[in-house]
């Protein structure tokens, strides 16, 4: 067996270790990036303004700078949590604040909610930074401070009506099954996957956007031609208004059954 020891400095050289390797490979992205910002590549030198390769490539140097930024920080925050003794810390006045009073179930539930709540509040100063700096410098934020608040708030209270009755039948089942409970408790998870593939594009997505069927019937008919081609089926095509947030343009498909669909940035689109 391995003693504590050494389990401590494996931990921190394999930190080290990923770290390194995440800030090598995004710098030489971004060196990459840099070099090639002067002209834009043969193939797209006829539909690409030089001005707008430059631009691209100004955002991606500053969404990458911003990123090593946020690795590290990020690495900061699991030494504090692990080796520092700060989920030792949390665990302890957690315990000695809930437990006597409700229970284990709850002073589990609690170190969860509590963990979660604290790591979203360091990460949200570089949420803010992000769009309403960078995303805002570059003209692609349209999200305003209210909606942003609304769609924090959206988010936690959807978070924590999903989140709270998983976390708290994951750690029933850990108590009632004895040695196989991680067999029962990917079983729960599985048919949780499921149910939320059926229920987020019919009930939790149309919370934080309005979504249209796409109108556009030439459209319509070119994509349901390359799907066909693909051999995907989907329910719906629709158009999301993602304008609301962001200029960017973008698109995806979820769902399962008769809730799987196609799904429309109206950027995209215009």
């Amino acid at each position: 067996m391995l003693s504590p020891l050494l389990l401590t400095w494996t931990f921190a050289a394999a930190l080290v270790a990923s770290l390194a390797t995440k800030l090598w490979l995004a710098t030489r992205q971004m060196r990459h990036v840099a070099s090639h910002r002067p002209a834009v590549p043969a193939p797209f030198a006829e539909k690409v303004s030089l001005a707008a390769h430059q631009r691209a490539a100004d955002y991606t140097l500053a969404k990458g700078r911003f990123s090593l930024l946020g690795m590290a920080f990020g690495s900061v925050v699991l030494l504090g949590w692990t080796l520092l003794g700060g989920l030792d810390t949390l665990n302890a006045w957690v315990f000695d604040t809930v437990q006597p009073r409700w229970g284990n179930l709850a002073y589990q539930l609690s170190l969860l909610v509590a963990f979660t709540v604290i790591g979203g509040l360091l990460d949200l100063p570089f949420d803010l930074y992000g769009t309403f700096r960078i995303e805002q410098q570059f003209g692609f934020n349209r999200t305003s401070w209210r909606l942003y608040l609304v769609d924090m708030i959206k988010g936690a209270l959807v978070g924590a009506l999903i989140g709270l009755p998983l976390a708290a039948g994951v750690l029933w089942i850990m108590g009632a099954t004895g040695a196989t409970w991680w067999l029962w408790a990917w079983g729960a998870w599985v048919a949780f996957n499921l149910l939320i593939m059926v229920v987020y594009p019919t009930v939790i997505a149309p919370l934080f956007n309005k979504f249209e069927p796409l109108a556009d019937e030439s459209l319509k008919a070119r994509v349901q031609a390359l799907m066909q081609r693909c051999g995907f089926a989907a329910k719906g095509l629709f158009v999301m208004d993602g304008s609301r947030r962001s200029a960017h343009g973008n698109a995806y498909f979820t769902g399962l059954g008769a809730a799987k669909r196609v799904v429309f940035y109206d950027t995209l689109l215009a």
